[in-house]
């Protein structure tokens, strides 16, 4: 089995001479112990600032909702709203921190140090995803749950949020990973980042038919549109779980395509 170097870690120096380690190495770890790796030193990076993302995501979210309160009585407002806050969650960091994280990387040179090692790009992108993807998952859970308690919805299909978190997360972040690797500048890409996470906002939380025909437009080439919708349909009496299984498809072809497109950027970045 192919073992990827312990020295997997964002942000390190980059080598003086890319094409002479590259030979050095080898061929190419394989793509999962690759991305187990990248996984586990990206996961252990981000562990000591846990605490303040999950309470910015979460309290971000939870406020939204309690804003809307005092104007969403109930019925499918209510559904969009509770729906959109906790997918708001995801978006806020694997859509938003991510395309910060990969513009900073390759504003500082951190992509040399990656291009160095015979780990696949998309162990990289996947890594790095996975493991901003894995902060949401909490602070998911505690706004859907107080979002329910606070509109009087139903707890019963919340395990749904085991399909969500991850398809919508992978579409989030792979199109905030194609971000922070395509903008020229790391300030673009904290820009970039946070006007997405700003759709995510107007476009996720707030109901679909209280919108001009122009913006639901839009709001149907959002990503985390589809992970909305799909969390919101299970909160009636009978869900047409078709449709959620339909919407959820969707989120899991885009996380897909985003992906590729982000492990693409990737690679283009990383040979300049």
């Amino acid at each position: 089995m192919s073992v990827v170097p312990a020295g997997v870690l964002p942000g390190a120096g980059a080598a003086d001479d890319g094409v002479a380690d590259r030979a050095a190495l080898g061929p190419k770890a394989r793509l999962w112990p690759s991305l187990a790796a990248v996984y586990r030193a990206q996961l252990s990076r981000a562990r000591v600032a846990r605490i303040p993302l999950l309470f910015v995501a979460t309290f971000q979210s939870i406020g939204i909702m309690i804003m809307m309160r005092g104007v969403v009585s109930g019925g499918a407002d209510a559904r969009s709203v509770v729906a959109g806050s906790s997918v708001l969650v995801v978006a806020y960091v694997g859509l938003n921190l991510l395309a910060q994280y990969f513009g900073q990387l390759r504003g500082s040179g951190g992509l040399d140090h990656y291009a160095t090692l015979p780990v696949p790009a998309a162990a990289v992108v996947l890594g790095a995803a996975g493991a901003y993807a894995s902060f949401t998952v909490p602070g998911t859970v505690v706004t859907a749950v107080f979002g329910c308690v606070l509109f009087g919805l139903p707890l019963s299909h919340l395990w749904v949020l085991a399909a969500v978190i991850p398809l919508a997360g992978a579409a989030l972040a792979g199109l905030g990973a194609a971000l922070g690797l395509l903008a020229p500048r790391p300030e673009l890409a904290t820009l970039l980042g946070q006007l997405g996470m700003s759709a995510a906002l107007l476009l996720g939380v707030l109901p679909a038919h209280r919108m001009p025909e122009g913006v639901r437009f839009a709001r149907d080439l959002l990503p985390s549109t589809y992970g909305v919708e799909a969390f919101a349909k299970t909160f009636g009496e009978h869900p047409d779980w078709m449709s959620v299984l339909g919407d959820l498809g969707v989120c899991a072809a885009v996380g897909a395509a985003s992906l590729a497109v982000a492990a693409w950027a990737y690679r283009r970045a990383a040979v300049r």
